[in-house]
Order: C-alpha cells, then structure tokens, then sequence
C-alpha cells in the first residue's frame, strides 16, 4: 500500500457537490511547494556558440532503451503470442484468468492481462496493418485482400470450438476493435473514406455482439471490464453510461492508470462528454482512487484531454493537476514515471501552444513543474517515452524504424534537458547524473 501523499483530493466542489473542504496530508518524501520553485522549462537550449561541446557531453546521463517494467510487458506479448501460434488455446485463457485476477494488487500488475491479449492477436491484427499499409487505393474501394479478412475469420473459427470461454471471446473481440481502428486510420484519401468507414463500422459491431453477452461476467473481472468500455471509443453513447462503466473498470483495477486517461478522453465533447462531465469524473476518479494515487486520479483523467482539447486544458484546475504529479509519484516513483511526467510536461502540452491564451497560461503553469522533476527526480533518459510524447502518446502512430524513432526521442530529451539546465551549462559546467541526482562538473 502506498505512503498517504501529501495532498488528497478535493471532493466535487464547484459542481454537483455541497464539499468544498480540502484535505491535507502531509508526506516527508514529498514537499508542500516542490514544483513551484520553477524556471522555463521551455526555453531555447543552449547554442553551439555558447558552448561548443554537444548535448551528451554536456549531459552525462545515462540512457535506457529497455526498462524491468518494458521489458516485462514485452515478455507477456511474447508469451500471449506464442501460445496462440501454438493454437495452445486452453492454456491462454487460463494465463489470462490468473494475469487479470491479479490486476488490482500492485501497481506493477495492472496490466498483465492486456499485454497477454496483444500479443495473442498481434499476427493478426498487424498483417492487416501492413496489408492497409502496401495495397493501392481503388477509384471508391480498397481492393480485395484476403489478409484483411483471413485471420480474424481464423479466430473466429476458433470461437466456435470455445464459445463459452468468455477471455478467448475477448481476444477475438478486441481484435476486430483493432482492425476498425486501423481501417478508421487509412483514410487518407477522401474517395476512400465512406468504404473504409463501412468496414471500421462492421467491426466494431461485430465487437459489442461478442462483448455484450459477457457484461454479467465482467463485474469482478477488470480485462473484460476495459475490453466492454474499448467499445464506447468507436460509438456514440449515453455520457453517464460511459462515466458509470469506466468508474466500475476503475474500481476493480485502480493502479491502471491507462483506464482513468481513457475516461478523461470519453468525457470530451468530442467523444462522449462535455467538459463539465471531464471535470466531474475528474474530481468522482480522484476520490475513488484517493488511497492509491492521492490527487493522481485527477491528474490522470485530464491527461490527454488536455493534451487534446483547448477548452479542456482551459478549463481544467492546475493546482490540482500539479498535486496530482506530485502524489503519483508517491505511488510509482520509477525512473520510467518520472521520464514520462518530465516528457509530457515540457513536451506534449507545449506541442499545442499558440491555439488559445487561456490553455497556454495552462500549459505554461504546468510545463514549470518539469524543472522539480527534472533536477529532484531524473536519474537517467528513457528515449522511446520522449519519443512518443513528442507524438502526442498517439497509439496509431506509424513508426517506421524503431532505431530513429529512439534517436529522436533520445534528442528531444537533451534538448529539454539542456533548456532546464541552461544556466549551468552556459557557466561552463557540465551536468552528470546518478541514482544520487546531479552533480555540476568543470568543463
């Protein structure tokens, strides 16, 4: 069980709520004004003129490519995937029922049972992937391909000997969730679009009639609990209805923090929301959540949303937002948090500064924080997260070498890093750093 954090949460004042107190609790791993002792975390960089020595030089930090955590989840692919090439199907179900029964027992077992269930339907779900990618575009049509079809109608076979098995029937189901996606993402082309959309349509229903049967089984299961709520992603649907089924998928997994983003991405107008429902599923997630991420579940919920939407950033309490960081990192305080929280701050949120004054004061505000981060926390740079961050955490993002897509992330992170510590440097100072934090070293 986590340390009591600093800050609790504020329980829905300012709408639908008569409490307006605020509780505090005081942490000794975690001070009351941590992040506000700030500078520009997006300033320029430090030129070349300046100081002739490159950024990893000037920055001795050490680089991860690889993490206990990333390579763990890699691992649980592998395993998913392998036992569905073995057609070792028994065997999958019953790894996933024991992957998911321990899903809400510690923050590093929250999603065990999703990175199983990916990797037992990526054969399919990428040969489709790379079958939309290759194929030319007809005048109105895509043109027909088996690959598109073949392997989900595979598993569909495979349903049939298993019908009652309600983890494999998931599996299968989030794979056509998938593939809509997917046929939703390749309409580059205008002609292309109404076809493309037909078949993301089709999938997708055929996802809830295979999902919908399982809603009784899912009240104590929280991978078949997040693979129903995957559906509301792909329709329209009542707002309280998405609210309820996210804060029970919430409920059976709190330390899944993948589950409190997607909510705050439903509650959008643009989704299935308004931005008084994002503030109060906010403000309802962070009580709920309060004994394991303290004010996280706030801060969680505004996540991408705000990284989405300028109203939302607009809108959203950054007082709250900024204690929330602080306690999430009360709960998870691993290298590959802090390079996570460090790279959406400095990085993501700034990617929309411009659009709007109030969302910029925002984004400004928050992006503060990363200098605390940075030289309280950061102990080494994990490229792939700066990476994706500089893509907005996009899941359908294309990557087509893995190699530069790590070297620029790698580069977007010594350049943030260089911002933060531009008065050192330009002093003539190199900056290293250990488990112990930073040292200033003489050029």
């Amino acid at each position: 069980m986590p340390k009591s954090p600093r800050q609790a949460i504020r329980l829905f004042s300012q709408i639908r709520a008569d409490l307006t107190s605020r509780f505090l609790f005081k942490d000794t791993n975690v001070t009351a004004d941590a992040p506000r002792e700030v500078a520009s975390a997006t300033a320029t960089p430090p030129t070349k003129e300046a100081n002739c020595q490159p950024l990893e030089e000037q920055l001795q930090i050490p680089v991860r490519t690889d993490s206990p955590e990333g390579d763990l989840r890699q691992s649980l692919q592998n395993q998913g995937q392998f036992l569905a090439r073995q057609e070792r199907w028994g065997e999958l179900s019953e790894t996933l029922l024991q992957a998911d029964s321990a899903q809400n027992q510690w923050p590093g077992s929250a999603n065990r049972a999703e990175d199983l269930a990916f990797g037992a339907r990526a054969d399919v779900v990428f040969a489709v992937e790379h079958a939309l990618n290759e194929q030319s575009q007809a005048e109105n049509e895509f043109p027909e391909n088996k690959v598109l079809t073949s392997g989900v109608m595979a598993l569909e076979a495979l349903r049939k000997e298993h019908a009652d098995d309600p983890y494999l029937t998931a599996v299968i189901a989030l794979a056509h969730i998938d593939i809509a996606w997917l046929w939703r993402s390749s309409m580059g082309a205008v002609q292309a679009s109404e076809g493309a959309l037909r078949r993301a349509a089709a999938h997708f229903d055929r996802a809830s009639t295979l999902l919908l049967p399982l809603q009784e089984k899912q009240k104590n299961s929280p991978f078949l609990s997040a693979a129903i709520c995957a559906l509301y992603a792909g329709r329209s649907s009542d707002t309280m209805q998405v609210a309820d089924a996210y804060a029970e998928l919430i409920d059976l997994s709190p330390f899944n923090y993948r589950h409190m983003r997607a909510l705050g991405l439903q509650m959008l107008p643009r989704a299935n929301g308004s931005y008084a429902a994002l503030e109060l599923e906010a403000r309802r997630t962070a009580a709920r959540t309060q004994e394991h991420w303290g004010a996280g579940g706030y801060t969680w919920t505004y996540f991408d949303a705000i990284a989405a939407d300028e109203q939302a950033c607009a809108r959203v309490d950054p007082q709250y937002f900024l204690d929330g960081i602080e306690d999430i990192l009360c709960t998870d305080p691993s290298q590959e948090m802090i390079n996570l929280l460090t790279a959406y701050c400095t990085v993501t949120l700034q990617a929309g500064l411009g659009q709007s004054a109030p969302a910029d004061k925002t984004r400004l505000e928050i992006a503060k924080t990363a200098r605390w981060l940075a030289r309280n926390h950061l102990h080494e740079l994990h490229p792939l997260i700066w990476a994706h961050a500089a893509k907005g955490f996009d899941n359908n993002a294309r990557v087509s070498s893995l190699s530069r897509f790590a070297a620029h992330g790698k580069a977007q992170g010594l350049e943030t890093l260089a911002s933060i510590f531009r008065e050192e440097i330009a002093s003539g100072h190199r900056i290293s750093f250990s488990e112990k934090g930073f040292d200033l070293m003489s050029v």
